[in-house]
């Protein structure tokens, strides 16, 4: 069972990219639409710290760390559109949050935290019930087709 388990997080943690990367794809193309007056960069950076912000995993750099500090109120607008503007969103994100949780568990990390933020922000569907593994790789899969993301190997074979 260890051994499924060691196999298991990787993977799980490789769907929960895919969900980070369409949500990116997602949020980029609405801030464009909502933003026009604004560059191309502006808008990738604010889709990324609002991205890093929802996974609790800010970027470090210098200039990342400026950005987010001088622009943080329209970060937080769009935190609170998103569960307004993405609505089909909601479930990969609640599902991919609960799984990177779990999975920071399973390594030992207390990451709790992720989901109280998420669920103050009211992205986090909580009366939705934990994803089974399998259950999580074919949404991850599906929504990956959708919006032509690359599946990894692991992902699509591992319930085929």
């Amino acid at each position: 069972m260890k051994t499924f388990e060691s196999r298991l997080v990787p993977i799980l943690r490789q769907g929960v990219t895919v969900v980070q990367m369409v949500l990116f794809k997602r949020l980029k193309e609405y801030l464009g639409e909502k933003h026009p007056e604004r560059e191309a960069t502006f808008i990738t950076m604010l889709t990324g710290a609002v991205v890093n912000d929802i996974f609790g995993t800010p970027n470090e750099k210098k200039l990342f760390l400026s950005f987010v500090k001088e622009n943080g109120a329209l970060i937080e607008e769009t935190l609170k559109d998103i569960p307004l503007k993405l609505v089909d969103m909601m479930v990969p994100l609640t599902d991919a949050l609960r799984v990177q949780v779990l999975c920071d568990h399973q390594e030992g990390i207390d990451s709790f935290h992720i989901l109280t933020h998420a669920n103050e922000l009211k992205i986090l569907l909580v009366p939705r019930e934990i994803p089974m593994p399998s259950r999580f790789i074919t949404l991850v899969r599906e929504l990956g087709n959708k919006h032509a993301i690359l599946m990894p190997p692991e992902i699509r074979q591992l319930d085929s």
